[in-house]
């Protein structure tokens, strides 16, 4: 299916209905507070109110008053968009009547059903959405800790680290070398790190053809791997190297202060790092004590509700759930799901089946578009893949172009759907 800005809007909703008894709080209307204002967060706000008719009273809790995509944020990086076009406000989810709170959430009581904030408000709520996407795991990049990222930047949350790594790159020396250190699985958008290399390859490619890339990868195989490698042999020969675990990839360490990496004992110079660590949910998931020892907090697959506590209810990267990629897609369709489910507990309204769907381009070199899907459905145990697709090697030009222009539609599309 080919997705436009007008198409996306209303995906993740399916036919069928169910009738649930309504829960209305002691205090009036049911308080619903979302902790996280990504992919997963303000689509849950926006869908709650839009189809709740005022019958909820939802905070939205947020650290960053405008929201920067890390989707997309690697098409910044390759010279394909300026930043300003993957930041988003809130403001109309405020006109929705969304109670927009910037700040950060320090602690869950379960108990009480409260969350308190860094500037010492708390808030009760009857429902709590926890989408606070990922957090890294300390120590898994020998040598590197988040006191390490102005130096080695991971610019894995988009913002301030994604234009650090982009200087870093334009200041490299003539025929200087670029590394990234690529995350163990699972980890935010299975292929974005090869498609970071994809985009660091052309802008190099332009100003800087002479510069080596170093993909030092824990990992046997990766997302869109042969389309990745033939698209790299085509546009960037000689330029990319991959280290595999075979060869050093799975031990890598790396030395911020004489900017090394040390790949099976040996140290090698780097002009710039890219360390992407490995990831768990967001932090504020653990403090609520509903993630178990993977780090990630598992879910109800028909619903996205906690198997802890069926009054939080955790979205896109932060859940355990089954097959679903963490992608900005999937927290997107997820939340669709969780607020029509969410809504009919609370107000009696119709819950329609659950039914999901993830798509995740790529961008490899000027309109060469690649792309890889499926869709979903609960089972007892998770969600799981039930159809899935992805582009093939050798693919004629057209076609990439149009998979390319498809993606450009879908952003357009799915912030619409985020934030009004």
């Amino acid at each position: 299916m080919t997705l436009t800005r007008r198409s996306f809007i209303g995906t993740g909703l399916a036919t069928g209905a169910l009738l649930q008894a309504p829960m209305v709080g002691a205090q009036g209307r049911p308080r619903v507070v979302v902790i996280g204002g990504g992919a997963g967060g303000a689509t849950m706000a926006r869908y709650l109110a839009k189809d709740s008719e005022g019958g909820l009273d939802i905070t939205l809790v947020e650290a960053n008053p405008i929201y920067t995509t890390c989707f997309f944020s690697n098409l910044y990086l390759g010279g394909f968009r300026d930043f300003e076009s993957l930041q988003h406000g809130y403001s109309r989810l405020s006109d929705m009547g969304i109670t927009v709170i910037t700040d950060t959430a320090t602690a869950v009581d379960r108990a009480a059903r409260s969350v308190t904030l860094a500037g010492g408000q708390s808030l009760i709520y009857d429902r709590l959405v926890l989408a606070p996407g990922i957090d890294f795991r300390e120590g898994s990049v020998p040598g590197w800790s988040l006191s390490d990222q102005d130096i080695m930047p991971h610019a894995y949350k988009a913002g301030p680290q994604t234009l650090l790594l982009k200087a870093q790159i334009e200041a490299m020396p003539q025929g200087g070398v670029f590394a990234m250190i690529a995350p163990p699985n699972p980890y935010r958008c299975p292929p974005g790190p090869y498609e970071r290399i994809s985009m660091v390859a052309h802008l190099l490619k332009q100003s800087n053809p002479t510069a080596k890339i170093l993909l030092i990868d824990p990992k046997e195989k990766f997302s869109k791997q042969a389309l990745f490698e033939e698209g790299w042999q085509t546009h960037y020969p000689g330029m990319i190297e991959r280290i595999g675990p075979d060869f050093g990839g799975a031990s890598a360490e790396v030395r911020p202060a004489t900017m090394e990496v040390v790949v099976d004992g040996e140290a090698m110079k780097v002009d710039c790092c890219n360390v992407i660590p490995g990831q768990v949910a967001g932090r504020i998931a653990a403090l609520a004590g509903v993630t178990d020892d993977s780090g990630w907090a598992p879910v109800m697959p028909e619903t996205m509700a906690s198997r802890v506590d069926d009054t939080v209810w955790v979205l896109g990267d932060a859940s355990a759930q089954g097959d679903m990629p963490k992608s900005g897609f999937s927290a997107n369709a997820q939340a669709k799901v969780a607020a029509n489910a969410l809504r009919g507990q609370l107000l009696g309204s119709r819950i329609f089946p659950a039914r999901y769907s993830n798509t995740c381009w790529s961008l490899i070199a000027p309109d060469d578009g690649v792309k890889v899907g499926a869709s979903y459905e609960p089972t007892p145990e998770k969600i799981a893949s039930v159809e899935s697709f992805v582009s093939q090697t050798g693919e004629d030009a057209a076609l990439r172009k149009a998979t390319y222009e498809e993606s450009l539609g879908w952003y357009a599309g799915i912030t619409a759907d985020i934030f009004g």
